[in-house]
């Protein structure tokens, strides 16, 4: 029996084998219908172990009302703050995930290395790639200053992470089967492979869209990358998904609640899709729109690809200075 077909016994073997499909397909270019608001400044996301925010260099995405995405009522969510209404970007990090980094360091990790962890759409190359590329694959904009953050952590945004692969789910990463045979060691898992190899000190995680097939199974896989990570000195960054595949937004409360629970950074990217045409979606509904990563230009920010990468920059921005604020 292959790989394939052991993981996806069992259930849910339709619904992983077309996404399996399409995340082997390049992104497509869609014609936007309407054009998302502005890129502005957010506030912080409700903590209450915050740190005072560090002085920032760059902007987070704003955010206006939106439609309803069929909300949860999941017991674990944040009470006072709906996960929908939560800072695309957080401005500040918690005492708790600056310990967990600064352990981390402690361990070994590298202050200027950080993974991507996730399924195929954190594998691909239109995912952060070409910041570790000529700067003429990408323009900043008004978003200079982000190249302070990508010198920085020059060598992680086109590395290939073994934690990343198409089909993965949170159980995947706790799983010897999905690992790299030829880089990774005995039963050892892909996200243990990730670490052992990269030393990174901080992680973005975005999972979720396979998982929902089984959405309750979720938290509990989820749990265990979130523990592992704090176990290994790397600070995991999560981020919500733009798709609603399970139907009832389980997923991302879920991811929104282990981020307060745990009181880690959350990266809110489906709060950054709603203003998008399509919510930044192909017609799957599970895979994002891709345009070149040139932030000046109007047409190419009402597709998904070029927003999250921006975003994602903006975490890592707020990630260097809030931890360099500590060390200070």
């Amino acid at each position: 029996m292959t790989l394939r077909k052991i993981v996806l016994a069992g259930g849910g073997m339709v619904f992983l084998s077309l996404l399996l499909l399409a995340c082997a397909a390049p992104p497509v270019p869609v014609t936007p219908s309407a054009t998302p608001a502005a890129v502005t400044s957010q506030a912080i996301v409700p903590s209450a172990t915050a740190t005072p925010a560090p002085p920032q260099s760059t902007p987070a995405p704003s955010q206006t009302a939106r439609p309803s995405q069929g909300k949860t009522s999941s017991p674990t969510a944040p009470a006072a703050v709906s996960w929908e209404d939560l800072p695309v970007v957080p401005t500040s990090f918690s005492e708790r995930a600056l310990e967990i980094y600064q352990r981390g360091l402690e361990m070994g990790n590298r202050p200027d290395a950080f993974s991507k962890v996730g399924d195929c759409e954190s594998q691909t190359t239109w995912y952060l790639w070409d910041f570790d590329q000529e700067e003429d694959l990408y323009s900043l904009g008004d978003y200079g200053q982000l190249q302070e953050v990508i010198d920085y952590y020059h060598g992680s945004f086109g590395r290939l992470s073994l934690a990343a692969n198409r089909g993965f789910t949170a159980a995947s990463l706790m799983t010897s089967l999905w690992a790299d045979q030829e880089k990774c060691q005995q039963d050892e898992s892909p996200l243990a492979c990730e670490y052992r190899i990269h030393r990174p000190s901080m992680a973005l995680i975005t999972l979720g869209t396979n998982d929902a097939s089984r959405p309750e199974k979720f938290e509990a896989n989820m749990r265990l990358v979130i523990e592992y990570s704090i176990q290994q000195g790397v600070l995991p960054i999560l981020a919500t998904k733009a798709d609603n595949v399970e139907g009832d937004n389980q997923i991302n409360a879920t991811i929104a609640a282990l981020a307060q629970e745990y009181e880690l950074p959350l990266w809110n990217f489906w709060a950054a899709a709603q203003d998008l045409p399509d919510q930044g979606l192909q017609e799957d509904g599970a895979h994002l729109t891709w345009s070149p990563n040139h932030f000046e230009d109007e047409q190419n920010m009402r597709r998904a690809w070029p927003v999250r990468n921006l975003t994602a920059l903006q975490v890592l921005d707020v990630a260097w200075h809030s931890v360099n604020s500590q060390n200070r």
